[in-house]
């Protein structure tokens, strides 16, 4: 369950960072409401500090979620152990024997606009080595409804944009991979997407014309999309609603603070005493 990832997470306090990992994959591994999981993990909890060890342990978890994910829909699918420049999760299909690498993005419901920089399309194209496919996997309503510089990013690189919510579709209506549906139309979207749009519009969002792409080739409806994707927008008003009432409770805990409780606050918040110790740092490393 979801519940027990953030469970996992509250009990690394202090465990080696590998260690934590691994024990949130055998998690996710065993997981038997995997799709609960799948509709929750896009959204970081607002409790996780910023920047902070769990938070990087919830990162971490999304790229195991991910790979069991690919999984599912019959790849086969692990999450790298390297760290920095590179991919989160390497899949390969067992039947056509492409080879993709993937990135997972999570983000949280206070966060305001996101830009190009969010969520690394051009890093995940040079990411891909040997790999045939790029695919970068965000929630849904967290793309850029209209226009953004990320659709002519993707396009110029062919990078697919995969979200959640289509991994949930697939999912629930039972699809895999098989000798006779590749699911190579759907991580080539873009080169092929390329060939068609004209360079004034390589902007503008193409979210509807891949759940077009998507729908054609398993020969499923756009109806059912819609009706899951309802489902999800009322699982993320509830998720918001619990995200709320998190940062209300932290209102009331402030409004009882006392001058010297509230001073000690801010300044941790400001993290003074970390700049002053990194300035010590730097004047200390010079030399003539």
């Amino acid at each position: 369950m979801y519940q027990d990832i953030l469970e996992v997470i509250n009990a690394a306090e202090g465990m080696n960072f590998e260690d934590a990992s691994i024990m949130l994959e055998n998690c996710i591994d065993r997981d038997r409401s995997f799709i609960e999981t799948l509709r929750q993990i896009g959204t970081i909890p607002e409790f996780l500090a910023h920047d902070s060890t769990a938070e990087k342990l919830f990162s971490k978890a999304s790229d195991a979620v991910l790979a069991r994910a690919f999984r599912e829909i019959g790849l086969k699918s692990t999450v790298l152990k390297e760290r920095g420049d590179s991919a989160d999760v390497l899949a390969e299909s067992p039947i056509h024997g492409y080879t993709l690498v993937a990135d997972a993005k999570a983000f949280r419901m206070s966060r305001t606009a996101k830009n190009q920089k969010d969520f690394k399309v051009v890093a995940l194209s040079g990411w891909r080595r040997d790999s045939e496919y790029a695919v970068l996997c965000s929630p849904y309503f967290q793309y850029p409804s209209k226009s953004s510089q990320i659709y002519s990013q993707a396009i110029s690189h062919n990078v697919c944009l995969l979200s959640w919510e289509h991994l949930i579709f697939l999912i629930e209506n039972g699809i895999k991979e098989t000798a006779t549906v590749s699911f190579s139309p759907l991580w080539a979207f873009c080169d092929t997407y390329s060939h068609e749009v004209l360079c004034s519009d390589m902007k503008k969002c193409f979210i509807p014309k891949f759940n077009t792409t998507l729908l054609e080739l398993f020969g499923l409806n756009d109806a059912l999309f819609a009706k899951q994707l309802k489902k999800q927008v009322v699982a993320i008003a509830e998720r918001g609603g619990q995200e709320k009432r998190f940062w209300q409770e932290e209102i009331k805990k402030i409004e009882c603070y006392s001058r010297e409780e509230a001073i000690k606050e801010l300044i941790k918040t400001k993290k003074i005493y970390e700049k002053i110790a990194q300035i010590d740092a730097y004047i200390k490393g010079l030399q003539v």
